[in-house]
């Protein structure tokens, strides 16, 4: 698909789903999400996009897979155009991915979470699927592999958007044009829009200053009887545990609230959640959220205590995550 046609195949969208509200909103929301002046970089993740070459229409695609897999037969200049031109949208910090032989081993292993969350979902067969927060897009790859017939990722990275129209680049349409990406944040999500079957929340309600607001907002995009599917940083404690860190927590700045999992939970039901269930909370690993050849900054080795991996390097318990789903009432 050329990239001329990126937005031009999401308004399609849009009026294919009768999202005629937000669709008016498109115009300044795709101009403000991708305006260059928010990020001196942003012109360079644009150029190396369009110049990745035209690949070959014969290409295998694997979305329902561990690691999000094209197979199709490049030359070796192929291939180190596209290796090059790949590496200048680093850091990479959700995946893996695997694009014409090109191996692109992620800060996150993305695919744990997905093997975590997956078994516990209401199956996503023809289900309208909301991404918030999603990255570069592999989760939304992965639903899509699990049969969602509409995916809309949304996160206000310009950076990530380059690198989800990266990826599908490669993809082509062999997703049938089902996974879309808006550069905005759930803020610009219109109220009580009541749409999605299915909205992701992973690893943002700890960066927000207002959870319960949040959760408000997530519930609103959810059409009656949707599901909520929240990962998110917690401490262990009870129904009244909730912790707020300094100015950061495990380095990462913008870190409010982290309840516990029981706490979280109370919060669900007070905004009008029902069927509330933890269904995995863990300790995350080094080997999980680790630097890479495609991710070589700090990462979660270099954010703990040197000598107590149990706690961060301020002294706080180390990251600990659950992932609780939940419906909306109908």
């Amino acid at each position: 698909m050329p990239l001329a046609d990126d937005h031009r195949v999401l308004y399609q969208a849009f009026l294919d789903q009768e999202l005629t509200e937000w669709l008016a909103l498109l115009p300044e929301q795709l101009a403000k999400g991708l305006d260059r002046q928010r990020h001196g970089d942003l012109p360079m993740w644009e150029k190396a996009v369009r110049k990745l070459p035209p690949l070959p229409a014969e290409r295998e695609v694997y979305l329902d897979q561990n690691t999000v897999r094209v197979d199709m037969a490049l030359s070796d200049s192929q291939q180190r155009q596209c290796f090059n031109l790949l590496r200048k949208l680093a850091p990479w910090r959700k995946g893996p991915y695997s694009l014409g032989g090109i191996d692109i081993d992620t800060e996150w292993r993305s695919d744990w979470k997905w093997q975590r969350v997956a078994p516990h979902l209401a199956p996503l067969s023809y289900r309208k699927v909301l991404d918030v927060g999603g990255g570069s897009g592999y989760h939304a790859w992965r639903m899509v592999g699990a049969g969602a017939d509409f995916v809309l990722v949304i996160d206000p990275s310009p950076r990530f958007y380059w690198q989800f129209q990266a990826v599908r680049h490669f993809v082509g349409d062999a997703d049938q044009q089902r996974t879309h990406f808006l550069p905005v944040g759930i803020e610009d999500v219109p109220a009580r829009l009541g749409f999605f079957d299915t909205v992701f929340s992973m690893g943002v309600l700890y960066h927000r200053p207002s959870p319960l607001e949040h959760l408000q907002q997530l519930k609103e995009a959810l059409a009656p009887g949707g599901e909520l599917v929240l990962e998110t940083l917690v401490v262990e404690g009870d129904e009244q545990t909730v912790f707020m860190p300094g100015e950061r927590y495990a380095a990462m700045p913008n870190v409010y609230f982290l309840p516990s999992s029981q706490a979280l939970c109370h919060w669900l039901s007070r905004c009008g959640f029902s069927n509330i269930r933890v269904v995995d909370e863990a300790v995350t690993t080094l080997d999980e959220q680790r630097a890479t050849d495609w991710m070589t900054y700090q990462s979660l080795a270099d954010f703990l205590d040197p000598d107590d991996p149990s706690l961060t390097r301020e002294g706080y318990p180390a990251p600990r995550r659950a992932i609780i789903l939940a419906n909306r009432d109908t």
